[in-house]
């Protein structure tokens, strides 16, 4: 398998689900409350007794991810907090081994795997119950060992025990380097057992994609990422925080990554029960509404040299997708399009559009006074030719 080859799914699959759950969502005000309010581990522990989520289904979380338009999900298995939603011979502090009574992650990898749902595991490389990931590899060289041991441990269960894994999404590096951690080391023995697993950079090494967090940033051409963004203000469940992103600004942040050749990694975060928010999965099946519509201009689609005044463009092949997200009445321009266009239409209706091409600028023309969509209409450019875009220091100014 080729490094395309290795790639290619998550390339093309541009919308994914990231879901962060653990015993947190018992006090329910976010995922770093231990952290944040310097919970000792011993006040901090008997949130796993109360941790047993009765009505835990993951075959409808998977389901609301189709619904959504998702391609793949990644769930937490250990957060920072160092509670494992999985069976461990190196922790006591898991679900099976607390109040849960058994292992949380597997039956989301079965309902995964039935519905051919490609599944990824987040891992915290730190914990913050070990003293030696606060003082450091120099200053307690046996703790850190200790906590480096364990982790190596901790991912050798996850990719040994579970079948078929397509993802695997570190986090919690910082501040140390891939050496203090080993990751070298980890990552061989992750893919001599996953073989064609994709890994993301936060093991302190280069990996397969980077996952800029909470805001949207293209890497280099060629380097595949993916922006991991919540669908409020928090990771985990906090019942406090009411401050949701609409279903228009869900779309248009999932048009920003796929117009950067990037995926958009959106979270939610189920209540201790297993229950997703209500307000999570009407945003999400209003997302999964304008896909089912308009997926076209956004899976499998490649990174665009192209914008406009409106919005920003996808492209696939010789089909150039513009996205209008704000309507501009009835005419709009795409500018810096040197090859021949030899049709306009809707996506969403395939209904012509007038067009004019003059010079780099294509004028469309006579359009509704009121955008068709209000999340986002899709209008879509045949092309003549490969797309090239005007550069104003190689092919001058002079082109209308």
């Amino acid at each position: 398998m080729t490094a395309c080859e290795h790639m290619r799914w998550w390339n093309e699959a541009r919308f994914g689900m990231f879901i962060h759950w653990g015993v947190y969502a018992i006090p329910a005000r976010g995922e770093w409350v231990m952290h944040q309010e310097h919970i000792p581990h011993a006040e901090y522990a008997p949130y796993a007794d109360q941790f047993n989520p009765q009505c835990y289904d993951p075959d409808a979380w998977v389901q609301l991810a189709r619904e959504a338009g998702m391609r793949y999900m990644v769930l937490t298995s250990r957060h920072h907090d160092g509670y494992s939603l999985f069976d461990s011979s190196v922790s006591q502090f898991t679900a099976p081994r607390r109040a849960a009574g058994r292992d949380l992650l597997r039956p989301f990898v079965e309902a995964c795997h039935r519905a051919q749902m490609p599944v990824g595991f987040y891992y915290s490389l730190l914990d913050w119950r070990y003293p030696a990931y606060f003082a450091g590899p120099r200053r307690d060289p046996a703790g850190w060992l200790e906590l480096v041991q364990y982790m190596h441990a901790q991912v050798r269960e996850l990719c040994t025990n579970y079948g078929k894994l397509d993802i695997l999404w570190y986090d919690g590096g910082w501040p140390y380097t891939a050496q203090d951690w080993r990751s070298d080391e980890l990552n061989t023995m992750v893919r001599e057992l996953q073989p064609g697993i994709i890994i993301n950079n936060r093991a302190q090494l280069p990996a397969d994609f980077d996952t800029p967090e909470q805001h949207v940033a293209a890497s280099a051409p060629g380097r595949p990422w993916e922006a991991c963004i919540t669908l409020n203000g928090s990771w985990g469940y906090n019942a406090a925080d009411d401050e949701w992103k609409s279903p228009r600004q869900v779309v248009s942040t999932l048009v920003r990554c796929a117009s950067g050749g990037g995926n958009l990694l959106l979270n939610v975060g189920p209540r201790p029960d297993g229950t997703i928010p209500a307000e999570s999965e009407q945003i999400l099946r209003r997302v999964g509404e304008w896909l089912d519509v308009n997926g076209e201009s956004i899976y499998g689609t490649d990174r665009s040299p192209f914008f406009t005044s409106t919005g920003m463009t996808t492209l696939r092949g010789k089909s150039l997708y513009v996205h209008v997200l704000r309507w501009p009445g009835s005419e709009l321009v795409v500018p810096r399009l040197l090859t021949p266009v030899s049709s306009a239409r809707f996506l969403a209706n395939g209904e012509p559009i007038a067009w004019e091409q003059r010079g780099d600028r294509v004028f469309l023309q006579e359009l509704p006074a009121a955008a068709p969509d209000d999340l986002d209409t899709v209008i879509v450019l045949e092309l003549e030719g490969e797309p090239r875009a005007l550069d104003y220091f190689v092919d001058g100014w002079e082109q209308s």
